[in-house]
C-alpha cells in the first residue's frame, strides 16, 4: 500500500510510479526496500552493536524469523554471526 501512496504523491499511476522507480534505482520499490532494511540492519548490528533481536523491529520487519532468513539469504550468515 505504501507504494501507491507514493505513487500517489508524484502524480503518477502505480504502474508508472513503478517502472520510473526500477529505471532511478535499478530495482522495484518492494525489493529496493527489503534490501535497504536489511542494509541498515547489517549496519546496526556491526557497527553499534546492537542486538539482531532489537534490530529487526527498528528496521521495520515484523517476525524476527523473517528477518533472520532475509538476513541469511543475502549476507550469507545469521545476523546472530554479524554481532561477532
Amino acid at each position: 500500500m505504501w507504494v501507491w501512496n507514493f505513487a500517489m504523491l508524484t502524480g503518477r499511476s502505480l504502474a508508472t510510479f513503478k517502472r520510473d522507480f526500477k529505471k532511478v534505482f535499478g530495482d522495484s520499490p518492494g525489493r529496493w526496500l527489503h534490501d535497504t532494511r536489511l542494509k541498515e540492519a547489517h549496519y546496526q548490528i556491526q557497527k553499534n552493536g546492537k542486538k539482531p533481536s532489537s534490530v529487526f523491529l527498528e528496521v521495520g520487519f515484523e517476525s524476527f524469523a523473517h528477518f533472520s532468513n532475509a538476513f541469511k539469504v543475502k549476507y550469507g550468515y545469521s545476523p546472530k554471526s554479524a554481532a561477532i
